[in-house]
């Protein structure tokens, strides 16, 4: 029976809907961790300007993974595949968008070293 449950609330929404979801809140807590961080460290032009380039990244990767998404519904996994694929990929998802806002820690005390 929880079986049967579980397999229904997969069901009612796609994974690629589920996963663009996931990426647009990841993309929101990425842009506001580095904007903060940034902000704190008294950042320069130059620190926000990589902002900018960053966010450009994620949402690159962001629809990249958007479109494997697509592809591997309409290939001919099973529901356990793509529930293990999913689950992995949320993960490694957050992950990025939390270490990756965190990298601008050494990025603004290598410049304030090297820039004053």
């Amino acid at each position: 029976m929880a079986t049967a449950l579980g397999n229904g609330a997969h069901s009612r929404k796609s994974f690629a809907k589920r996963i663009s979801s996931h990426l647009a809140a990841a993309l929101v807590v990425f842009c506001l961790l580095q904007i903060g961080i940034v902000a704190k460290m008294g950042g320069s032009l130059v620190l926000h300007l990589g902002i900018v380039i960053a966010i450009g990244g994620f949402a690159v990767a962001a629809r990249g993974l958007e479109h494997r998404w697509q592809m591997l519904e309409q290939g001919g996994l099973s529901q356990g595949g793509l529930i293990v694929r999913f689950r992995r990929d949320v993960v490694q998802l957050w992950a990025a968008s939390l270490l990756g806002a965190l990298l601008w820690i050494p990025v603004g005390i290598i410049y304030r070293f090297l820039f004053g």
